[in-house]
């Protein structure tokens, strides 16, 4: 049985069920009230002594953070071996990414944290830090449709969230034309799935 722990307004796990819908799975979701920290209470750190949401189960395994379950959903069930394909090359290049949508590109989740949950956190170093990130994203798709190999990935499922999110956080995205093309073409694929933010 797939389960998923799951917050409709975290873009971490909104990373799961897109990759999930990608994938046509069907799991269950388990409601965790983020907004009042129920992935603080000792129940919830009995799954993950981390207090973080994403968890995903499957039968006897469980896992946490959003990047590791995108891996373990392409090992287990991408049939087509191109989400994380098989070949050292590929794999490196497209974790590079699973690298920089869970560390980065959280700079934008944070500040997203501080203007809609009034989260007491340093604003403008997140959003700063957010921007530097865009950056280097919008010049790498300066010349590619996607992050890696010229097809989608789940490199381009780590970053998408938060980038697309990223005006929730205050930052003007409005000189990054690269990832507004990409953001596009991520919402032009087949089971894309939305969430609240992401027109």
């Amino acid at each position: 049985m797939r389960r998923l722990y799951d917050f409709e307004l975290s873009g971490s796990c909104y990373k799961v069920r897109l990759f999930l819908s990608f994938l046509g799975l069907d799991y269950e979701k388990v409601p965790v009230d983020f907004v009042n920290k129920e992935h603080k209470t000792e129940t919830y750190l009995k799954l993950n002594p981390f207090g973080e949401i994403p968890i995903f189960e499957d039968d006897d395994l469980r896992l946490r953070d959003a990047q590791a379950i995108l891996v373990y959903l392409a090992k287990r069930y991408d049939t087509t071996n191109s989400w994380y394909p098989d070949n050292a090359e590929a794999m490196g290049k497209i974790s590079q990414w699973l690298s920089t949508g869970g560390g980065e590109i959280m700079n934008s989740a944070g500040a997203r944290l501080v203007k809609i949950l009034n989260y007491q956190m340093d604003l403008p170093k997140l959003q700063a830090g957010a921007v530097r990130a865009f950056e280097i994203l919008d010049h790498h798709l300066a010349d590619r449709e996607w992050v890696e190999l010229g097809q989608p990935t789940i490199g381009d499922i780590a970053c998408f969230p938060y980038t697309a999110l990223a005006g929730e956080g205050g930052i003007d995205m409005s000189k990054f034309k690269n990832i507004a093309r990409w953001v596009e073409r991520m919402k032009g694929l087949r089971n894309f799935i939305s969430m609240p933010g992401i027109g």
